[in-house]
């Protein structure tokens, strides 16, 4: 069964190519998606890796929560990594 996680504090440079490359070795990915916003197409610093099985996600979680990720101009951030929750409806 897939299991979505969410990936917060993005550096503004990870695209979605780099957003693979820095998940890909915890297992295979079925979707992974940066969250942009959609008049000026930048990135809002978080996305969504969704991977083919949950135990894969899991070791992402474990491994790359709070993990620094360096930026393009050579600030790192630590990023957020846990499981992906349902979006709450706005009223």
């Amino acid at each position: 069964m897939s299991t979505k996680v969410y990936v917060g504090n993005l550096p503004f440079s990870v695209d979605l190519g780099k957003l693979k490359e820095i998940f890909s070795p915890f297992g295979e990915i079925e979707e992974a998606i940066v969250i942009t916003d959609k008049y000026s197409g930048r990135s809002k610093g978080f996305g969504f890796v969704t991977f083919v099985d949950e135990e894969s996600a899991k070791k992402a979680i474990e491994e790359m929560n709070e993990k620094e990720i360096e930026g393009n101009n050579g600030n790192a951030r630590a990023i957020k990594v846990s499981e992906a929750r349902p979006m709450e409806t706005r009223e």
